[in-house]
């Protein structure tokens, strides 16, 4: 018996040993601009058979419009942190402490590692997951490269993933012809893609882009780092 259970609890360090390893491989290459990282959802559609739509595109070729729309709606410190932002974090955990609803405090760093190398929950444990990641991969990529793979695998409406097709599927044109309105609607999509349609946006949607689309034309230093290579 004893035996057993130490040979089982051998397998399982194995495996997440193997499983922690994967995010540490993976990300210098998700450093290489040629490579085009795939999220764990889509890899779950890909093995259920579940139709995928999805168009990699480079960051040269978005609306600028769209790349300010989201960084100012999703994470308006993204410049400026290191893929996690300490002080929304404890502002959440201080909320969380007072018994008080909590508000997300998901960089875009967090959810990128979260949509490459985890799940889709709330617990603390993918949360207490994401931190490290998040950390690292700010530190081994750019941020011009991190938005880039931001919203190419970032789910938009059911299987449609990346701005590329999401701007194909809802306003038949690419994502380098977006305009400020359009941008605005569909960054606003991004909590709620199997609820909100940036082609027929409901009023609460139009209110939310009009908020978005302010920000985004104001967003100056806050997208500064977008500058860089």
């Amino acid at each position: 018996m004893f035996k057993t259970t130490k040979r089982i609890a051998a397998w399982v360090t194995i495996v997440l040993v193997v499983l922690a390893a994967i995010p540490l491989v993976l990300t210098p290459i998700y450093a290489i601009r040629g490579v085009h990282p795939v999220s764990t959802l889509m890899l779950w559609d890909e093995v259920t058979v579940r139709p995928v739509l999805r168009d990699w595109v480079s960051i040269d070729d978005v609306a600028p419009v769209l790349l300010h729309s989201v960084i100012m709606s999703e994470d308006g410190q993204f410049c400026r942190h290191r893929g996690v932002d300490w002080g929304e974090m404890l502002a959440v955990v201080d909320q969380a402490l007072d018994g008080e609803e909590t508000r997300g405090a998901s960089t875009i760093t967090m959810q990128t590692v979260k949509n490459l190398f985890l799940w889709n929950d709330r617990s603390f444990v993918r949360k207490a997951m994401e931190l490290p990641l998040a950390i690292y991969f700010d530190f081994v990529l750019s941020k011009r490269r991190i938005l880039e793979i931001y919203v190419n695998i970032a789910e938009w409406d059911t299987g449609v993933y990346g701005i590329e097709a999401a701007s194909q599927h809802y306003f038949g044109k690419p994502a380098s012809q977006l305009t400020a309105r359009e941008a605005a609607l569909i960054t606003v999509s991004l909590p709620a893609p199997d609820a909100r349609n940036p082609a027929n946006p409901s009023r609460t949607m139009r209110r939310l882009a009009q908020r978005v689309e302010r920000l985004a034309k104001a967003s100056g230093a806050y997208v500064g780092c977008l500058d860089a290579g």
